[in-house]
Formats: C-alpha cells, sequence, structure tokens
C-alpha cells in the first residue's frame, strides 16, 4: 500500500513521490487494487451481518412467524449487505461526478467524472440485482416459506404477495430504480445526468425505509420518518465519503473547490443520519431493555462506533483538504461499513419497545391516540410536529433569510413583500402538518381535507409570491469556468431543463392540478393510501409540487421554463376554477364514504356519520378552494398592471432619448399615405 504516495497541500496541489495511478510492483493498478480491496470488503461485512443475524434464533417465534429454511435466513442479510453497501458506492460517485469533479466545456463530464460514472453504472447493476434478490428472500422470510415457494404461482403469485407485504415491494422498487440508474450510466455522460442519477441512487432508499416493520405501531410517524432520513443520510455519508477515496487513489487533486463540496455533503448527510437515527432509535427502544434484548445489545456497539465515526469526521473536516488521504478516508469507509452491517441485523431484530409496549388500535393506524374532538382549542394545542416536512420548512425558512442578508450585504435591494410571502408559505406548511390540522388530519376526512387545501391552494400561491429561484441566483456566486458545477449551475440546470419545461407546460401543470384530485379520491387509491404513514407524507408532498408547479407560470416571481402572456395566464386559471369547484361539490354529494374501510377502524367516537364528516369535507374543499383561487386573480392583475406600467416606462424613456423617433416615423407613415406616395 506504500508503492505510491502523496500527499496535498492546503491549497490543493498535488506533490507527489510518484503517481498514484502507474501500476504497482507486479504489475497491478491501484485502480485494480483498490477494485478487489471493495468486493472483498462487501463480502466480508455480507457474512458477518449474516453472522450475526444467525445468532438471534429466536427472532420468528418472538414475531409468531414459522422459521425459514436456513438457505433463505443466510441469503437474506447476504443480499441486503451488498445493497446497501454497493448502493451508496453508487450514489457517492454519481454525485462525486456531478458535483465535485471538473467537467469539459461542452458539459460532458472529464477524466475523474468518467471514472466515478463507471463505477457507479457497475455498483447500480450489483446493488439494484441484490435489492431484487432481498425482495424474494425478505417475502420468504416473513412468511416462514421455502426460497421458490412463492414462485410457484408465478407473476400472480409475487403480485400478490408484494400487495400482501409492504417490505418485499420497498425492496423491489429500490431494485428497479437503481438498475434504472445502472442503464443510465451507459448512456448519460453529461454532469447534470449524473446528479439526477445520483440523486435517484440516492433517493430510492427511502422504499425500504419506509415500510420497515420497525415503523409500525405508537409513534410510527416518527420512527418512519426517521428511518428514511437516516438511511438517505447514511447513504450520501458514506458514498461521499467513498467516492473521494477512490478519487485519491486514482491520483485526483484535492482542490479547495472539491474539498468544500465534500465538506458541505458530509456534514448535510452526517448531521441527517444522526438526527434521524437518534428520533428512530428513541422511538423504538421505547423504555426497553437493551442489555435483555439482542437488538439492544447491538444498539450499545453501535452507538458509540457512530459517535466515534462524528468525531473523526468533525477533525477531518477541520483540518482540511491536506488531511484527505486513504491513512484517514479508508478508516471512516470501513467505520461506516460496520454501522451498515449492524443496521442490517438490527433490521432483522424484534426492538425493545415491541416487547414492553401493547399498541392501541389508534396508534397501529395513525401512531398515537385522539381523545378528545376536533376544534379550535385542539388545532392550537395538539401540536404534534412532522420530522420531514416541518424541519424542511424551517430549514427553508432559515436558508432564504440567509440568502435576503447575502444580497442586502452586496447592496442589492429585495422586496419585503417577497420575503414575507415566502415566511408565509413555510408557516403554512407548517401548520397544516404540525399543528392539530396535522394531528387531526389522519383520522378525520374533514380535517384532512383543510390540510389539503392548505397545502395545495395557499401554501403554494405564497411560496411562487417569495420568488425563491430569483433570490438564489442573485446569492450565489457562479462555480467558475475551471471549477465543478456549483447550486446555481444545478438550479439554472434544474429550471432549463426538459422535465420543468414539460411540468410547467399549462396543460400538463392543470392535468396534474386537478386530475390529480379526481385519480386519488374517487378510486381505491385514496382508501389504500390512508393506511400508511409515508403514503400520507407522499399525499402531502404531492400536493405542495402539483400546486407550485401550476401557479409558478402564473404568477410566479421567478421567470418560468414557459412564459404566458398575461391575458394567457388568466385564461388558464379560469379554465380550471369549475373543474376544482365541481370536484367539491362531487365530494359533497356523494353518497358514497371515501376511504370508508380506514375511518370505520379508526372509529372516533363523536364522529355519528362518516357520510357527514365527509359532506364537510366537500364544503371545506368548494369553499377554501376558491378563496384562494381570486386572491391569485388579484395578483395577477396586479402584476399585470404593473408590467404595463413598467412597459409604458420603459417606452417614455426611449422616446427621450430619440425625440421620440417611432411616433414621428409612424406619422410621416400617415402622411404618406394620405398623399398617395
Amino acid at each position: 500500500m506504500s508503492g505510491a504516495t502523496e500527499t496535498v497541500t492546503g491549497a490543493g496541489t498535488p506533490a507527489r513521490r510518484g503517481d498514484a495511478s502507474e501500476p504497482r510492483p507486479g504489475g497491478l493498478r491501484p485502480g485494480a487494487v483498490a477494485t478487489g480491496l471493495t468486493v472483498l470488503g462487501v463480502v466480508v461485512c455480507a457474512l458477518a451481518a449474516t453472522a450475526v443475524v444467525l445468532t438471534d434464533v429466536g427472532v420468528y417465534a418472538r414475531v409468531g412467524v414459522p422459521a425459514p429454511p436456513l438457505d433463505v435466513r443466510i441469503l437474506g442479510p447476504v443480499l441486503r449487505t451488498v445493497a446497501l453497501l454497493t448502493g451508496a458506492l453508487s450514489a457517492g460517485a454519481l454525485l462525486f461526478a456531478a458535483f465535485q469533479a471538473p467537467p469539459q466545456a461542452s458539459g460532458t463530464v472529464g477524466v475523474q467524472g468518467y471514472r466515478a460514472l463507471r463505477r457507479a453504472g457497475v455498483a447500480s447493476a450489483v446493488a439494484g440485482l441484490a435489492a431484487l434478490g432481498a425482495a424474494w428472500t425478505t417475502t420468504s422470510d416473513l412468511t416462514g416459506s421455502a426460497l421458490l415457494a412463492p414462485a410457484q404461482g408465478g407473476l400472480t403469485g409475487w403480485f400478490s404477495v408484494f400487495a400482501t407485504l409492504e417490505e418485499p415491494m420497498g425492496w423491489l422498487l429500490t431494485g428497479v430504480t437503481l438498475l434504472v440508474v445502472a442503464a443510465g450510466c451507459t448512456w448519460f455522460l453529461s454532469w447534470r445526468a449524473a446528479g439526477a442519477m445520483g440523486l435517484a441512487a440516492a433517493a430510492c432508499w427511502v422504499f425500504p425505509a419506509a415500510v420497515s416493520p420497525a415503523a409500525t405501531g405508537a409513534n410510527h410517524d416518527w420512527s418512519g420518518d426517521g428511518g428514511m432520513v437516516r438511511t438517505v443520510g447514511g447513504i450520501v455519508w458514506l458514498g461521499a465519503v467513498a467516492a473521494l477515496a477512490a478519487y485519491r487513489v486514482h491520483g485526483g487533486e484535492v482542490t479547495d473547490v472539491v474539498w468544500r463540496r465534500f465538506r458541505w455533503l458530509v456534514l448535510g448527510s452526517g448531521a441527517l443520519f444522526v438526527v434521524g437515527e437518534l428520533v428512530f432509535q428513541v422511538v423504538v427502544v421505547g423504555g426497553g431493555s437493551l442489555t435483555g434484548t439482542a437488538y439492544g445489545r447491538l444498539l450499545l456497539v453501535e452507538a458509540p462506533l457512530v459517535l466515534v465515526l462524528a468525531v473523526a469526521t468533525a477533525l477531518l473536516l477541520r483540518r482540511g483538504p491536506g488531511a484527505a488521504h486513504r491513512r484517514t478516508l479508508v478508516p471512516l469507509v470501513l467505520g461506516g461499513a460496520l454501522v451498515a452491517v449492524l443496521g442490517v441485523a438490527m433490521s432483522h431484530m424484534v426492538p425493545p419497545r415491541f416487547l414492553v409496549h401493547t399498541d392501541s388500535d389508534l396508534e397501529t393506524l395513525i401512531g398515537w391516540d385522539v381523545d378528545r374532538p376536533f376544534g379550535a382549542v385542539p388545532l392550537l394545542v395538539d401540536w404534534r410536529f412532522n420530522i420531514i416536512f416541518g424541519t424542511g420548512v424551517l430549514l427553508a425558512a432559515g436558508v432564504y433569510l440567509l440568502g435576503v442578508r447575502r444580497v442586502q450585504a452586496r447592496g442589492i435591494t429585495w422586496s419585503t413583500g417577497r420575503t414575507a410571502a415566502w415566511l408565509a408559505g413555510c408557516a403554512v406548511v407548517l401548520v397544516a402538518t404540525s399543528s392539530g390540522l396535522g394531528f387531526y388530519s389522519p383520522s378525520m376526512f374533514s380535517v384532512h381535507m383543510i390540510s389539503h387545501m392548505s397545502l395545495n391552494m395557499l401554501a403554494p400561491v405564497l411560496l411562487c409570491l417569495g420568488g425563491p429561484v430569483t433570490l438564489a441566483l442573485r446569492a450565489l456566486p457562479a462555480a467558475g469556468r475551471s471549477n465543478p458545477p456549483g447550486p446555481r449551475e444545478w438550479i439554472l440546470a434544474a429550471v432549463h431543463s426538459g422535465a420543468a419545461k414539460v411540468l410547467t407546460n399549462p396543460a400538463v401543470a392543470a392535468i396534474l392540478f386537478v386530475g390529480s384530485f379526481y385519480v386519488l379520491y374517487f378510486t381505491p387509491l385514496f382508501d389504500g393510501a390512508l393506511r400508511f404513514h409515508w403514503s400520507h407524507q407522499l399525499m402531502n408532498l404531492h400536493f405542495v409540487l402539483v400546486g407550485y408547479l401550476f401557479f409558478w407560470p402564473l404568477i410566479g416571481v421567478d421567470t418560468a421554463p414557459n412564459k404566458l402572456p398575461h391575458l394567457g395566464r388568466l385564461a388558464v386559471l379560469l379554465a380550471t376554477m369549475p373543474f376544482h369547484a365541481f370536484f367539491g361539490i362531487a365530494v359533497m354529494s356523494s353518497d358514497t364514504v371515501l376511504g370508508e374501510n380506514f375511518y370505520r377502524s379508526v372509529g372516533l367516537p363523536w364522529i355519528s356519520s362518516l357520510l357527514e364528516d365527509q359532506h364537510v369535507g366537500g364544503g371545506i374543499a368548494w369553499a377554501t378552494g376558491e378563496v384562494p383561487m381570486l386572491l391569485v386573480v388579484v395578483a395577477l392583475i396586479v402584476q399585470w398592471s404593473r408590467d404595463d406600467a413598467r412597459t409604458a416606462v420603459r417606452s417614455d424613456r426611449q422616446a427621450d432619448r430619440d425625440g421620440d423617433a417611432d411616433l414621428h416615423a409612424y406619422n410621416e407613415m400617415l402622411a404618406r399615405l394620405r398623399s398617395g406616395r
């Protein structure tokens, strides 16, 4: 390992005693050695996870399912570990190719970016196949059946099992996504595509995390959110460290820009992992015994290891780019892999809380008990913080204020009204998801509709009026021609992408905005979505996004990919209003209870008629939906008037400069027409 060494100065200038890309004695290149060691490390980690899982022989008796054959018990943790580790390598390599490796002037990745893209393609393919295998073995593990038992019914047998068991479906979706990413790595070579695939390779891990068996019962909203946050954060953290280590193996220079991007990526993802892990473990331990359970004993090993990794990461980042060499990066990668091994093993064990706490029916269905009717006091008092949306909007508000401060420090004025609109939009999202609205929304259709209208009709209008893209472009500096693309370039690439142009097309945005109401509520999709916390979060996200996509080209301060004249904007808005009103009337007049199976299972005693509560919800959708629309009409007319005023001012200034040349030319043309010339 000492055949070729190099150091990096604080400014990122390499001082070599041998090129790290040159062959080592014996004809092996460092890249080949690193690849071999990576494969060996993944195999060792998989075997270690399997060995730990096999020590807990009583887990099947505790959960009340028959023990599957030994091959299922061995293959399951092997495939999960391989998928997790190679998935992290894939996400890290793609994010490195997009955000840390300098691309060519054409937008194609450079040499180091291409190497990272190739590594990501192989890692994604392995991770995707392993995740599909994990879906298979998880099915057998949960049913106590032989490895090939679900396949005896053909595709129908598989789909029936996946429709019943959520965890295999989560692994299936992750596997399919990673295989699509692997295919994309062979077709696309731009840094924009690498960034999109990197985000997909990291985000797809929310699927198995969201349906984890530990994220059930009391407080499963917090454990579910914590599990998703920690999984994605851990994937990005481990992938980022491994990608930088691979970059160093191939002789890459750790410049100040590379180091700064690495620093922010590791700090952000590490913070997500630590916070998510803390929330998740506090919920699933829930006062149970640590030393008396296999899960607890592994947690006692994992907790100090995470603390050591956090301290080591902080010390590394404090030392600067000169510390970014194999002697510091490789131990971090190994430590992160060990945490992943422990996580895979613990995911197969029963958390302590489930051994000491009996959940009520409401805790099983929505995560908490509801013991009094909804009203003004519960709305203000019964807060339940939504980890993802609550934290997200608080960060969004803070980052926006920092952007305003930076812009004003440069002497650029920024409208107070825009700031107020953005903060008000964030406040609406916070109240809709974390106040009494969020507390009662899962159990009452009428309250759900208030939250729905707030997220879909009011919050997007305010957020669009805040002009976040314009603020970001004014606050963020350009990366520079020879540097990797920075946040400013990423925002521009996203806004001008083909996907943005399609989604903000007035017809597409209107169909998503209005049509999704009918698809969600008047199909079995709504009844199925009510049963899971992750689907509630997905609905909330959908409401905000489709609302933002619809209102952005109409009244948004930011320039939209598809520009419409003011008259066209007003026409689109007026054309959608009847469809939205009809939706509320249809819900209000329906004789069929939407989500009846779920709401009857909830059985709140103060709701005497589910149909009456639904009619109230329909009235809320009809009444509250029209008010924001009228506000949008007013805002659109005001913007139209201001644009006309600015156009008139520009015309007057031009006339003052050229002596009203256009008017004189027009008058001369009329004179010639009158004289017949």
